[in-house]
């Protein structure tokens, strides 16, 4: 019986969302506001003072053959540029690449950090409880803020593309005019959901890889034994390693939609 309450005690204390719930971690105050930064807002500054300094040290440094960083980061935006945006955008490539890389190098660099386990790696170094770190990705109000970046960015290209008039007016297909109203508001909803979709696409495939992560670590703290041990250590690393690839896959696919839905706005025959 007591060893039945026990598991109980564990099993209610266990949460495996914890990971990815958002904690305040500091506050400050701008006159009469007091603004509290999350550990999520804490990951999205690293992740902006990262790309601010890596991306201009890689492109700076211009040599015939490109090693290291500035491989890597030539090779993606190369690759972004000619495999992705060109096909899909075609003479307007140039105009908006700029934007593409950043999607793509600020949802990859969100996603990787928020595999580091940085509040772990605090708490042995400093033998206190700490929460600056995180999936900031798996925050539907970090994911939703950059559909929303989207949706007025390729609203915006749209309208400056073929004027405010026009643009209202090729949100529909050219269909028969006794089907136009029914198709209008279609269309019209689609051009609303899209930033839904995206939001919700990256921050369920993030959090889910996470929960499901730290549901397996939690199995050691329930069982306590080597024997369930040692296959929940092994799943959890080979999840994260699964989590590695996710976190590209979830980047590029944020971008391609991201550059399908500008398509979308800039042409008039979508």
């Amino acid at each position: 019986m007591n060893l039945s309450n026990s598991y109980i005690a564990i099993l209610a204390e266990f949460n495996p969302l914890e990971p990815v719930i958002p904690v305040p971690v500091f506050t400050f105050s701008v006159g009469p506001w007091h603004i509290v930064v999350s550990n999520h807002m804490f990951v999205v500054a690293v992740a902006m003072v990262l790309l601010l300094i890596v991306i201009p040290f890689a492109a700076r440094r211009k040599s015939l053959i490109p090693k290291g960083i500035q491989n890597l980061v030539e090779s993606i935006c190369v690759f972004l540029r000619e495999e992705l945006a060109r096909p899909i955008l075609k003479d307007h490539t140039d105009q908006y690449i700029g934007f593409i890389w950043t999607v793509f190098f600020f949802i990859l660099s969100l996603n990787l950090l928020g595999m580091i386990p940085s509040e772990k790696i605090l708490f042995l170094l400093t033998r206190k409880e700490s929460h600056f770190g995180g999936p900031a990705t798996a925050n539907i109000w970090i994911t939703g803020a950059m559909a929303v970046v989207v949706f007025v960015m390729s609203n915006i290209s749209g309208i400056r593309e073929q004027g405010l008039r026009r643009y209202l007016t090729n949100i529909a297909p050219p269909v028969p005019w006794w089907i136009m109203p029914f198709i209008y508001f279609i269309e019209l909803i689609t051009l609303f959901v899209r930033p839904f979709t995206l939001a919700i696409r990256l921050f369920a495939n993030i959090i889910a890889g996470h929960i499901v992560i730290g549901t397996f670590i939690g199995l050691i703290m329930v069982f306590k034994s080597y024997i369930a041990a040692t296959p929940s250590v092994l799943s959890a690393a080979t999840l994260s390693i699964l989590e590695l690839l996710v976190a590209f896959v979830q980047a590029y696919i944020f971008t391609i939609l991201s550059t399908l839905y500008i398509s979308f706005s800039i042409s008039p025959e979508h």
